[in-house]
């Protein structure tokens, strides 16, 4: 097996790792050079001048996230469900040499699809991150959770993800915290965490008649003082992922793979347990797992 550079290369931040054949992360790097700080023409400078001293004659380069969009480096396909690692790794795209023929030092990871008569669905990183996380867990089957601008919801079966849908939770959150009439009632900057705040919203959503009535609750809540300024953003935060969860197929005694962000994990963790419903968290490492079980993938065929 061969050293591996293993590159998130997001919307609006580039991190990598150098990862040892063993799996052993050996150096990180972060960037705030994300794809939309980058010219068209410009992603081989930039990608020399943060992660180069790490490309020796044997390395292999994988790079998962937004630079495989169209407004990427190079646009890789969506790859169909169900799809496992098999099918990830015949489908990479593989960023040409200098001199314009084929390369295959730094391959680009495909998005996933989910074709449907009513209307598609796609990810792109969030896959890497799955099959890190089976990795790391052990796992052939699970049903995870990436929360975020847009949560993920996957269902993978014998290794292969075979369902997802995406809620666009945290951007709806964004929207009415910053532009709606309920922003008036909330300060400028975001407070901490008010738990009990939180899980009254969480509440009210799985047992109201959907967000387009209940989100008004934020602000009649506050016309009448029964709830703070301060405590008004998380109650909402509550409102919208109890939304989220509200649409999900789940019950009392199931364990769902949370991957995210500790804070957000947090506030997944305190909703999900209304549901009865336990968690194990996964951190950041699974990108970098999931593209050294990629790269294996490459290396075994």
């Amino acid at each position: 097996m061969t050293p591996l550079v293993a590159v998130d290369w997001g919307t609006s931040s580039l991190r990598g790792a150098l990862v040892s054949p063993s799996g052993q992360v050996l150096e990180e790097r972060s960037f705030a050079r994300g794809i939309l700080t980058v010219a068209q023409g410009e992603f081989p400078a930039v990608f020399e001048s943060c992660f180069g001293t790490w490309m020796q004659p044997d390395t292999l380069c994988l790079i998962a996230g937004m630079a495989g969009s169209q407004q990427g480096w190079l646009e890789a396909p969506y790859c169909p469900c169900p799809a496992g690692f098999d099918d990830i790794a015949a489908q990479l795209a593989w960023v040409p040499n200098s001199d314009g023929t084929v390369g295959y030092r730094i391959g680009i990871v495909p998005g996933l699809c989910m074709q449907s008569s009513a209307a598609p669905d796609v990810m792109r990183g969030e896959e890497t991150q799955v099959f890190g996380a089976l990795q790391l867990l052990g796992l052939d089957c699970a049903r995870l959770v990436l929360p975020g601008t847009h949560s993920k919801w996957v269902t993978v079966t014998d290794r292969r993800v075979t369902d997802f849908s995406t809620w666009m939770t945290g951007e709806f959150y964004a929207l009415l915290r910053q532009h709606s009439i309920l922003a008036r009632t909330m300060p400028a900057t975001e407070p901490e965490l008010d738990a009990n705040a939180f899980e009254q919203g969480v509440a009210l959503a799985l047992g109201g008649r959907g967000l387009l009535h209940t989100a008004f609750s934020a602000r009649a809540l506050a016309l009448f003082k029964r709830m703070s300024a301060e405590a008004l953003p998380s109650y909402l935060s509550g409102l919208l992922i109890g939304e989220e969860l509200k649409g999900q197929i789940l019950q009392r005694g199931d364990t769902v793979v949370l991957i995210g962000s500790p804070a957000l994990a947090a506030r997944y963790e305190l909703a999900l347990a209304q549901l009865g419903v336990q968690v194990q968290q996964v951190g950041s490492s699974a990108t970098w797992c999931g593209l050294r079980a990629i790269a294996n993938t490459l290396e075994s065929k």
